[in-house]
């Protein structure tokens, strides 16, 4: 049986958490000492979603992401009545993160804000691309399971370290509204904010829609189900 929406919510939260608190953390990080190359980074935001995948996987699928929760239930993957708590607690988990990375290492570089440094279609496509192959990866394990040695639980976060490398310099490497919002509203960086959310949630949907599960196992579905097959 699923854990109950109460250890979900707790769950989420407490993995979106570590997810900002360790990957804008280490964008602090590296502003505070001048900068650091691109694949530090995206290795710092590989680890700052895998951690809480493994972590929380079993408990609540490990969303850690509006839009990854979004896409599932727009393909029929998890019940749009989950919906709310799964959001709640990655909102609260983002501003929970957030605020300790400000507090314990700095608010350098809009506490890791994403803030485009291109043209916005270029910010509006990457992000579109990037989300919707983050939402790819974690419906290949949702439906097909972690794999011998929980190999595809690695999945989604090499998606975000390849993001963060290749459009990180463009456009922050968003894919996740929560990561985004947190600190946008702690360091009161605003700018062009819509078009992360909008470009992250068109991601998620597009490929809700268009990758359907073929079966759905209403009793163990979503992203924390165990290896049956192979």
């Amino acid at each position: 049986m699923n854990p109950s929406l109460g250890k979900r919510f707790l769950a989420e939260t407490i993995g979106t958490a570590l997810l900002v608190a360790i990957g804008t953390g280490a964008i602090v990080l590296a502003s505070r000492a001048g900068g650091v190359p691109q694949w530090g980074l995206a290795v710092a935001w590989f680890f700052a979603v895998l951690v809480p995948i493994v972590l929380f996987v079993e408990i609540s699928g490990a969303h850690l992401n509006p839009a990854v929760t979004l896409g599932l239930a727009a393909s029929g993957r998890i019940g749009w009545a989950e919906v709310p708590e799964y959001v709640l607690g990655q909102f609260v988990g983002a501003f929970v993160g957030s605020a300790f990375v400000a507090v314990t290492v700095g608010t350098e570089a809009h506490l890791g804000s994403t803030l485009p440094s291109t043209d916005l279609l270029t910010v509006f496509g990457g992000e579109v691309v990037f989300t919707a192959a983050l939402v790819a990866a974690v419906f290949v394990f949702a439906d097909r399971g972690e794999g011998r040695f929980r190999w595809r639980l690695a999945l989604p976060p090499l998606v975000v370290g390849v993001s963060t490398y290749v459009i990180g310099p463009l456009t922050g490497s968003s894919l996740n509204p929560a990561r985004t919002i947190a600190p946008a509203v702690l360091s009161g960086s605003f700018a062009d904010l819509w078009v992360y959310l909008v470009s992250v949630l068109l991601g998620a949907i597009l490929v809700g829609l268009a990758w359907r599960p073929r079966s759905v196992d209403l009793s163990d579905r979503g992203p924390g189900r165990l290896e049956v097959d192979r």
